[in-house]
Parts: C-alpha cells; sequence; structure tokens
C-alpha cells in the first residue's frame, strides 16, 4: 500500500532517472571492481542511483527502501553512493551542467549571494556541531553560493558551531572554473553579497583581493540596506534544498554520505536549470 502511494503516477516519481539526465552520468560513474565471490549479478548503475534518489527524495531510511521498486537493496545503492562521491562524480557532473548553463549565457556572474542554513543531526559524527540556534543539540550547516538567478555555484557542509564567515573564503575557492564560451574559464563573480553574518573587514579584504566586490550589510544598521532586493534567491535555493525530505535532518553519521547526498541535490537543482533555461525552440 505505502509503495502504491509512492508510484502511482509516473509524473509524481521524480526519483526516476530521464535518459537525458541518465546520458550525463553514465560516462562519469567509475567502472564496477573485480568480483571476489560469485553470487547475484550487480545491480544496474541506474537503478541503484534510482534508489539513492528515492531515498533523496522521501527521506526514507535505507533498510526500508521498498524492493518492488526494483531498485535493489537499500545497502546496494548505499554503497554505490559512497564511492561516486569519492571518486568526483557528483563535482564533475555539476561542472557538465553549469558548463551547459554558460555555454547558453544563463550564468549571472554580475553577482553571487551567500548564506547557510542550520539541520538538525540525528547523531553527533564528523561535521557536527552543538547548534547555536537550538539549545545545542548536535547539528549541522549547508554554506551554500549561488549565482545570480539562485543557481548553486558551490556547497559545503561544516558542524552546527561554525561561524558562516570563516567559510566565505573556502566556498569562493570551490566554485569551479567553468568553460563554455570562447575564452578563459570562468570561475568568479563580479560582485559577493552577504547578511550581517559575514560582517568582517577581513574578509571583505580577502574578498576584494580576489577582484570580487563585497557588498555585505553590517552590524548595527537598521534593516532596509538594499540587499533583501537580491538575497531572496539563497533563501530560495535553501527552500529547494531542504525540499529533498533527506537533507533537512541529517541522519547519517558519516559526513562523506550527507555530503554525497548535497552534492546529488545540487546537480539535480542544475539541472532544473538547464531544462528551463537551455533548450531549444
Amino acid at each position: 500500500m505505502l509503495v502504491g502511494l509512492f508510484v502511482r503516477k509516473r509524473d509524481s516519481r521524480p526519483w526516476i532517472v530521464s535518459d537525458e539526465l541518465c546520458s550525463l552520468i553514465e560516462p562519469l560513474l567509475p567502472g564496477p571492481g573485480p568480483k571476489l565471490v560469485p553470487g547475484r549479478p550487480r545491480a544496474p548503475d541506474r537503478k541503484a542511483l534510482c534508489g539513492i534518489l528515492f531515498v533523496l527524495h522521501t527521506g526514507i531510511q535505507w533498510k526500508y527502501l521498498p524492493q518492488e521498486l526494483g531498485f535493489g537493496s537499500g545497502m546496494t545503492c548505499r554503497r554505490r553512493l559512497a564511492p561516486w562521491n569519492e571518486a568526483g562524480v557528483l563535482d564533475r557532473l555539476h561542472l557538465v551542467l553549469l558548463t551547459r548553463l554558460r555555454a547558453a549565457n544563463q550564468l549571472d556572474w554580475a553577482r553571487a549571494v551567500i548564506d547557510s542554513s542550520h539541520v538538525r543531526a540525528g547523531s553527533a559524527g564528523p561535521k557536527s556541531g552543538p547548534s547555536q540556534v537550538d539549545r545545542a543539540p548536535p547539528g549541522s550547516k549547508h554554506h551554500i553560493l549561488v549565482d545570480g538567478r539562485g543557481i548553486p555555484l558551490a556547497v559545503f557542509l561544516t558542524g552546527g558551531n561554525r561561524n558562516d564567515v570563516t567559510q566565505l573564503i573556502p566556498l569562493l575557492a570551490k566554485i569551479p572554473s567553468v568553460p563554455g564560451v570562447v575564452g578563459r574559464p570562468r570561475r568568479r563573480p563580479d560582485t559577493l553579497l552577504g547578511d550581517r553574518g559575514y560582517d568582517h573587514d577581513k574578509y571583505r579584504r580577502l574578498v576584494w583581493a580576489q577582484g570580487i566586490k563585497p557588498v555585505i550589510a553590517r552590524r548595527g544598521v537598521p534593516h532596509g540596506s538594499g540587499l533583501g532586493d537580491h538575497r531572496w534567491v539563497v533563501e530560495q535555493t535553501i527552500a529547494w534544498f531542504h525540499g529533498f525530505r533527506r537533507l533537512r535532518v541529517r541522519w547519517e553519521r558519516r559526513d562523506d554520505i550527507h555530503e554525497a547526498f548535497l552534492g546529488l541535490a545540487t546537480c539535480l537543482i542544475t539541472h532544473r536549470h538547464v531544462q528551463r533555461l537551455c533548450q531549444g525552440p
């Protein structure tokens, strides 16, 4: 009965990998290792990816992944996700998608916007820490940098006790060099917008040193600075990330698995923009 609720309509199954998306991912996947013991045939990568997306979208525990869906066991999907993330598959897929957007002149490099969101952690683990906003239970932060359209350029995971401003430079450094047009690949926006959490003159100087103009609200200044007219795009993107139920609470103690989910969500959000902005007539 529960499975029937999930698979009633094909249009409502975002975990089904389209042929177009599969054609982008498959060339990036590492080949299977040698089979050490005889047994059942290896589950196809596409099926395993559908199972991973099912967990990401629904938030279900790995062990409860319905076998009726035909995606393999939850443990099979989990074991497939970790090496893909370690091999950099998700980072390379994200770059492929950004390249398509830049080739279509759909990346807004005029400004980038930075922000973070806090998520509760089910238990303490690497890259978790006492929350600064929720009476100190364990939690993590998703630090997000988007372009002027809200397209994610870089995403970072830290403990919930890390100060936002300390991740400003690492986020800028994580923006990939995006080709797509004649000339040098680009990885720096013209302007960086941030709220009062990034108000620190030291980091303003570091941003200026990279040729980027910092536009950061100052503490003690009344609201109405005008940043809200442009900062809403990052808040919208954070809402898109939280639309994936597995990202609303960090259930994985292992930080690499949660980072893999975060990277996969980044690719899916970017792919939506590709579909919307880069389709031919």
